[in-house]
């Protein structure tokens, strides 16, 4: 049995660890059943990467919910709240806003513009092999960074559900967890994600939803109350209530962080993805309607959670707790009803952490598969009489589905190696590599005619570069006890988020190699795209050229 000393000091209530797996296993099995039902249909390359674009728009607005609101959302920024305050909750406004960018700039016409992938966009109109591999490339480090982050949050959740504090305990949990993922995408395609996807929204948000009354009922429904409860349980004080626990010391690095949030999101892969599986530009509009409510009202919810949070339970005991700051959820729900809540809210959000995993996953797969051999590789082959090969559609599947195999060992490993980080930064860094790299190019392919193929490689490669050179340089990777590598000092930079240099540097670069390249691009593919993007006309077919 797991002890929770409440904010008195005062053994609060036990946590059982049979009960937690008991409803942790119901879980897979309810879900495992969803995904071998819902994979009956996968035919085509069409299903398995865009679920036959079969959803309609409510049903595709709670799955983008349910992908977009990550273990970050959840575990990362509820601990940063209960810990950090003003400055934790900064996140979930940058998450906001940053989909609101993501709506008003780029969702419809990638819909229109694509088939299934980012690359099917950025490269409709420039050459296709260099900016599809490049595309591809960009998308694989997203994800992988992204990978990172939930995996860790679900190494931390489940070692708190069983009591296992070790490293290799851990480790093993993480392991565990990948193997799941692997199962599912493997199964389902992008139809069996969906679907989890969707169940994993109505309970994340219902909970939340239960959790955020219940708390403001002990506090007889007075945020005034639940701010002052959180204060005087803070050995930081007042201090919670205002900015600059977090980032005082450095305001440059919250600007830095600040773009990172709001512009990431519109180049996340895996989000821009879910766009392809609803069959009209209409409904791909109602979705966003729908995820826009489902998203912010769940954002507004981690303010009450994370002070209840540090009201109730405490900051120093979240510290302790295995998992860390991502702990905070989880424990404010063992405080508030015991056992059973503790043990329905993990199952939440390890279900939150499974359906974006899975979605991930699937994106990566289908980035590499779709991109590089389908486009890249076989488009290169030449058959008996020397003409081009057509790439089959079962084979680039077959593919897509080793690349799951693939990239879920990655992601057991990296997990392991990124245990013990706040999964909500982790989560940032993501958004800083999708911002520098995918964000420039693809707003110069909805509206530049002039960006031509030099630019859009330059800005991918460089983008990506900076990004993640100035994170190895940075505080994050080495040179301090939180750092990844705590063992070595190579701290260059001195910020932890790289978005204040490499976001301009990703514009500058697909400006810079647009006007020093020579080479036009065809104006009638550029007018295509235009008419195309706009009305959504042949969205559903493939355009070869």
């Amino acid at each position: 049995m797991n002890i929770l000393h409440g904010a008195t000091g005062q053994p609060a209530v036990e946590s059982n660890p049979v009960l937690n797996i008991s409803i942790f296993a119901a879980f897979v099995a309810v879900t495992l059943f969803i995904v071998i039902r819902a994979s009956r249909n996968n035919k085509t390359a069409a299903d398995y990467y865009a679920a036959g674009r079969s959803f309609t728009g409510p049903q595709n607005g709670f799955a983008i919910a349910g992908d977009y609101l990550s273990a970050a959302s959840f575990l990362g920024i509820c601990g940063a709240i209960a810990i950090n305050g003003y400055d934790g909750f900064l996140y979930s406004i940058g998450f906001l806003v940053a989909w609101l960018v993501a709506l008003l700039l780029v969702a419809e016409l990638m819909r229109n513009t694509g088939k299934f992938t980012m690359a099917d966009v950025l490269s409709f109109r420039l050459k296709q092999r260099p900016v599809r591999m490049a595309a591809a490339i960009t998308t694989l480090a997203v994800c992988f960074f992204y990978l990172l982050a939930q995996m860790a949050g679900a190494g931390g959740l489940v070692s708190l559900l069983l009591g296992i504090e070790g490293r290799i305990g851990q480790s093993i949990v993480i392991a565990v967890v990948g193997v799941l993922m692997i199962v599912y995408v493997l199964i389902g395609g992008m139809k069996g994600t969906t679907w989890v996807q969707i169940v994993k929204a109505f309970l994340l948000i219902g909970g939340a939803i239960a959790m955020t009354i219940w708390v403001l009922a002990i506090n007889g429904f007075s945020l005034n109350t639940l701010l002052e409860a959180a204060v005087a349980n803070s050995d930081k004080g007042e201090a919670i209530l205002g900015p600059g626990l977090q980032y005082g010391a450095n305001p440059w690095d919250f600007l830095s962080l600040g773009m990172a949030l709001v512009l990431g999101t519109a180049g996340l892969p895996h989000v821009l993805m879910r766009f392809y599986t609803v069959p009209t530009a209409k409904e791909a509009r109602r979705s966003v309607v729908w995820a826009i409510w489902l998203i912010g009202g769940f954002y507004l919810l981690t303010l009450v959670l994370g002070y209840g949070a540090g009201a109730l339970v405490g900051a120093d005991v979240i510290a302790a707790a295995p998992g860390g700051p991502n702990s905070a959820a989880p424990l404010l729900a063992l405080y508030l009803g015991g056992p059973v809540l503790l043990g329905f809210i993990s199952a939440v959000a390890f279900a939150t952490i499974l359906a974006v995993v899975a979605g991930l996953t699937i994106t990566a797969a289908a980035s590499f598969a779709h991109d590089i051999y389908a486009n890249v590789i076989q488009k290169g082959r030449k058959d008996a009489a020397g003409n081009a090969a057509e790439s089959d559609p079962n084979g680039e599947v077959r593919v897509a589905r080793r690349t799951v195999v693939v990239i879920g060992i990655l992601a057991i490993v990296g997990g392991i190696g990124a245990q013990g980080q706040n999964i909500a930064f982790l989560v940032a860094l993501a958004f800083a590599v999708a911002a520098s790299a995918n964000l420039p190019t693809i707003l110069y392919s909805l509206f530049w005619r002039r960006f031509n193929t030099r630019g859009a490689v330059w800005s991918m490669y460089g983008g990506l570069a900076a990004a993640i050179i100035l994170i190895v340089l940075s505080p994050v990777f080495s040179g301090s006890p939180t750092s990844m590598i705590p063992g070595i000092d190579i701290v260059l930079w001195p910020m932890n988020n790289p978005g204040i240099v490499s976001i301009p540097l990703g514009f500058f670069l697909g400006w810079l190699g647009t006007i020093t390249s020579r080479t036009k691009e065809s104006p009638q593919l550029a007018a295509e795209m235009e008419v195309r993007s706009l009305t959504g006309f042949g969205a559903e077919k493939a355009v070869d050229h």
